[in-house]
């Protein structure tokens, strides 16, 4: 555990030393340097999960191009991007989540079980309700 300790003057009394004790862990991340809280801490720091946020990202954009007319399918998209149509087509899956999924993801507060593969090899609920029941199943 790191110690990560300020001290200064108070300004209340005049040679007091004010100090203040923040515990935290440092661990390395891919080769990274991360700032951890203690295991104690009551606040939960969001995690971003960078693979589903860029598949998020390519789907959205995908379905956007798809939606404007700019493109006719999914498997236009694989041919200008040199990608599998299967793998262009399992993103734009992606793209029928819920908002507040999405926005769960986006906040870093997803599941910690959940995983792009996951997303990718499993049919995902049309109806955002029963998408709900389903994410929030992953960590009970």
């Amino acid at each position: 555990m790191t110690r990560i300790i300020q001290t200064g003057a108070a300004v209340q009394q005049p040679g007091a030393k004010l100090t203040t004790f923040i515990p935290v862990r440092i661990k390395r991340r891919s080769g990274r340097k991360v700032v951890v809280p203690a295991a104690n801490a009551t606040d939960k720091m969001p995690e971003h999960d960078a693979p589903i946020l860029t598949a998020l990202s390519k789907a959205f954009h995908w379905q956007r191009l798809i939606d404007e007319g700019i493109v006719k399918s999914g498997s236009d998209i694989a041919r200008q991007e040199g990608l599998n149509q299967s793998t262009v087509n399992e993103l734009l899956r992606l793209a029928l989540l819920s908002p507040a999924v999405v926005r769960s993801n986006l906040d870093g507060h997803q599941p910690k079980t959940l995983s792009l593969i996951w997303l990718k090899n499993n049919l995902l609920p049309m109806d955002w309700d029963d998408q709900h029941v389903l994410f929030d199943g992953f960590d009970a």
